[in-house]
């Protein structure tokens, strides 16, 4: 082989590489690859296939002399067309005529009808052939040379390889970007809204404490506080579904349905003066992720009722995973549901048990207590 193309030769690989891995999406370097190719084989015209999810074959990237490069891009190859068996077998294949040799002329379009000499060498590397790369001359041409098809071939692989670690250093870098979100979220979910919850409970006791001893601005202040805490609450839950759902190809862990549980019963306990009583059964830690989010702010909304209206004694949690699905159910031995309370909440709890698939049931009485029941199917 020549020197001056050898060089020439591992120069543009060594590009194609460098642009590779230093880019985020590897596709953009497939324009770069076909125009190279073409430099190298002193060809008219480059085009270079990817396969897609389907299998089949698309005209991702071309460069040439004339116009012929954009009327091809995005064609679908037919499954029997060279490029196609190139990229199956992994074998070359070489023509002096595109529109007389029986292994090509019958998939050449109208506009490549002008063209002669032909090769079609695999884009990729063996264990992952992502496409072919072909190169074409002027009808008229001289044909390629085997050092030429050898040259093709050589560097068909050398691109593909660098795309492939491209491909990967990528993916590793969403996998750590969506692994940071979803600690962010967790931060978020596990201490930020505990706070906030904490806080607004607390807020809104003292409230009802000094219920007609502060006057009417000071108590309207002092409501207007507990909504904005609540209206905080739910941005920030916005902003951990967000973050936990930034790829919907990535299936990305939600904190853990069992921690979070006990934190809410934690923290119901601080401000009860009495740790609500826990039970859980079943495989919960394998609850789907949606599921989990609902039946996680159902039990922090009837925990809130239960601290900020019932007085209890005493109150049970408890979590259930069995054959017919999700049960969570909060019983206490207060008051009930005091008249005249917004039962706002009450109908949060039914709007996200009805989104899950499920139903909520709410008994209540001044002798028994409330016994919130919520219950939602699973897949399976």
């Amino acid at each position: 082989m020549d020197p001056t193309l050898a060089t020439r030769a591992l120069a543009a690989s060594t590009e194609i590489t460098t642009a590779a891995l230093a880019g985020d999406d590897p596709d953009s370097v497939l324009p770069l690859v076909v125009r190279r190719a073409a430099e190298l084989t002193a060809s008219d015209l480059g085009v270079l296939t990817v396969r897609n999810d389907d299998g089949r074959l698309t005209v991702e990237a071309a460069h040439g002399t004339g116009g012929d490069a954009q009327t091809v891009l995005g064609n679908v190859l037919s499954g029997r067309s060279a490029a196609a068996r190139v990229a199956r077998s992994g074998v070359p294949i070489v023509v002096d005529d595109l529109t007389a040799d029986p292994r090509t002329a019958p998939f050449v379009p109208p506009t490549l009808r002008g063209y002669g000499p032909f090769v079609v060498v695999p884009f990729g590397t063996r264990e992952r052939r992502l496409g072919a790369l072909a190169v074409y001359r002027r009808r008229g041409g001289q044909p390629f040379t085997p050092v030429t098809v050898d040259l093709l071939h050589s560097f068909g692989a050398q691109a593909g390889l660098a795309i492939v670690l491209a491909e990967g250093a990528t993916a590793r870098q969403r996998v750590a970007v969506y692994q940071e979100r979803d600690r962010i979220a967790r931060d978020l979910h596990d201490l930020i809204v505990q706070r906030l919850y904490a806080a607004g409970v607390q807020l809104d006791l003292l409230g009802r404490r000094l219920s007609g001893q502060l006057d009417p601005a000071d108590a309207a202040r002092l409501a207007e506080a507990v909504d904005q805490l609540d209206q905080t609450m739910a941005e920030v839950r916005a902003t951990v579904r967000a973050l936990t759902s930034a790829d919907p190809g990535e299936q990305v862990k939600a904190p853990d349905l069992v921690d979070s549980v006990r934190a809410e019963v934690d923290t119901a306990g601080e401000l009860l003066g009495v740790r609500p009583t826990l039970e859980i059964s079943g495989d919960v830690a394998g609850v789907p992720v949606p599921v989990a989010d609902h039946a996680r702010a159902a039990l922090r909304e009837a925990l809130s009722n239960v601290v900020r209206h019932s007085g209890a004694r005493s109150v049970v949690v408890r979590l259930v995973r069995d054959v017919h699905g999700l049960r969570l159910q909060v019983a206490d031995d207060g008051c009930g549901i005091p008249p005249g309370v917004t039962r706002r909440g009450l109908r949060h709890l039914e709007e996200r048990a009805t989104a899950a698939g499920g139903r909520c049931v709410v008994t209540s009485s001044p002798r028994s207590g409330t016994n919130v029941s919520w219950e939602v199917p699973l897949p399976g």
